[in-house]
């Protein structure tokens, strides 16, 4: 049996794509559910590594498909972006959302990620520089084993770190200011590019390791377990360092956030 060429596929999703947008086939909206499912198993095989094994993953595929659900019927073809990465984005927030509906992690290791993440953007305000574990441990009153043990424990917490809220009250996210879904005003335009300066200017000022890892994860999206293989380091260290790279980050957006409410 003969199979279309990657072209034919790519016109044919075209042609779904038409359908769907312009027309409204509810049949066209169904196949590409069906044709972009892969993406689900993608981005839930990625987020199951560093979950708890009580966590199914078959509940995050559930939580996944609606995510891709919402991006199919959210796409603006007009926009010229890719919607393998647009809906990876959805799908990932999706899953995100479910687990936190389900309460997922535990109140005692929320609270010790934002100590941590307070202490971070406390020191750092401080010393204008990265600071070291050592430094936190002396802050937090713990021995750099127990800091590194805390690390530990907050890992599963950090791995939605950027959906959650940059300020308990406020829906916006950090992930708001990855996926630009709408136009926005002269104003808002100002206050996400300030954002986006601080994020980039404190990507900056992580540690090698921390900026390695956050780049194979979040850009070259590898698994944790792939980064320890690539940096010859063990899979709890990457999350050790995933964990303190993730925080020092919340730190310094939840600052520039208060600089932008000041203002």
């Amino acid at each position: 049996m003969e199979t279309s060429s990657p072209q034919a596929q790519a016109n044919d999703t075209g042609a779904l794509w038409l359908r769907w947008k312009h027309s409204g086939d509810p049949e066209a909206k169904s196949r590409l559910i069906e044709h972009y499912l892969g993406l689900v198993d993608y981005v839930t095989s990625r987020l199951a590594i560093g979950l708890p094994r009580n966590v199914s993953k078959d509940d995050l595929a559930s939580y996944g498909i609606i995510g891709l659900i919402d991006a199919v019927e959210k796409f603006d073809l007009e926009r010229g972006l890719q919607f393998e990465t647009y809906a990876s984005w959805r799908i990932r927030g999706s899953i995100i959302d479910g687990l936190r509906q389900a309460d997922w992690v535990p109140r005692s290791v929320r609270e010790k990620a934002r100590k941590i993440e307070e202490a971070y953007q406390k020191l750092e305000q401080e010393h204008l520089r990265s600071v070291t574990d050592g430094e936190m441990s002396a802050y937090l009153q713990v021995s750099e084993q127990e800091f590194q043990t805390m690390l530990q424990e907050v890992s599963v917490a950090s791995i939605c770190s950027l959906e959650d809220p940059i300020r308990d009250e406020e829906s916006e996210t950090r992930l708001t200011m990855l996926v630009d879904e709408r136009a926005k005003n002269p104003e808002d335009s100002v206050r996400e590019l300030y954002l986006k300066e601080s994020l980039a200017k404190a990507i900056e000022r992580l540690t090698e390791k921390e900026r390695t890892v956050v780049s194979l994860f979040y850009y070259e999206e590898l698994s944790l377990s792939e980064i320890a293989e690539v940096m010859s380091l063990s899979p709890s260290r990457i999350s050790q360092l995933h964990s303190k790279a993730i925080l020092r980050l919340r730190g310094q957006l939840g600052r520039a956030k208060d600089q932008l409410m000041q203002q």
